[in-house]
């Protein structure tokens, strides 16, 4: 894990965006983030975490980076996966808060005030897709895989897979991260005492690029996790040091 601070330091909000082979989204991205950024509730930076893409995203980042000050840049070395840069994206925030959206633009970066409106509250505050504008197919394999995972983390969250999350980053750190540990963010928050809101935001088709779900990752894959997370909220170690003298 990154200790050294970095320059995400002098924000109080940085927003994650892992870039997985979205060429054809970079520049619409710019543009939406770029926009969010000149009236976000707190002043915001924006950290893309390149996946290990195989087209163009690697060079539409570095010049986007390279324009604008706010925006920064983590470049994996081969593709790890979606939790592999969330994690990444928050081991090296130093912001009082961190967000995540996908790059996919389904949902509105204009949308985080609304959950930033909460975040000093609340250790995590995540959107609900409403009007979901994804195909029927892709719907119910997302509403059965929403209702196990409940079932089995009872976390009470309607839309784990809404990809517009805010966190309180002390919170975001200690979250125990593995593979697939995007869709329990909400009950790993809770595995720390911490109160999750839940609120609706905007959705809309994918315009550019594709998809990078398919019914092993939305569907079976998850049903798999669920389990590990059981095994692993049973041994869950937490703590809270009251004294010391260290500093």
């Amino acid at each position: 894990m990154q200790s050294v601070q970095n320059h995400t330091k002098d924000y109080q909000f940085s927003i994650i965006v892992p870039v997985y082979n979205e060429q054809d989204n970079m520049l619409a991205l710019e543009n939406r983030l770029s926009n969010f950024l000149s009236h976000s509730s707190y002043p915001a930076c924006v950290i893309f975490v390149n996946d290990g893409s195989k087209d163009e995203s690697s060079n539409y980042m570095h010049e986007i980076c390279s324009r604008r000050k706010d925006f920064f840049y983590l470049e994996f070395e081969q593709n790890a996966g979606l939790s592999a840069a969330i994690k990444a994206g928050i081991d090296y925030c130093y912001s009082d808060y961190v967000g995540y959206i996908d790059a996919d633009l389904q949902t509105d970066p204009d949308d985080f005030n609304l959950l930033l409106k909460d975040i000093p509250d609340y250790a995590m505050v995540m959107g609900i897709r409403a009007n979901r504008k994804d195909s029927f197919f892709k719907k119910i394999q997302s509403k059965i895989a929403n209702g196990f995972r409940r079932m089995m983390t009872n976390d009470g969250v309607e839309d784990t897979g809404c990809p517009l999350k805010v966190l309180q980053t002390d919170y975001a750190k200690r979250v125990p991260f593995f593979n697939g540990m995007h869709r329990f963010l909400p009950a790993l928050i809770q595995l720390q005492k911490g109160e999750v809101k839940q609120i609706a935001v905007r959705h809309y088709p994918r315009t550019a690029g594709e998809s990078k779900f398919n019914l092993w990752n939305r569907l079976v894959s998850p049903f798999l996790d669920c389990f590990a997370f059981r095994w692993m909220k049973k041994r869950y170690i937490n703590y809270k040091v009251g004294d010391n003298n260290l500093y």
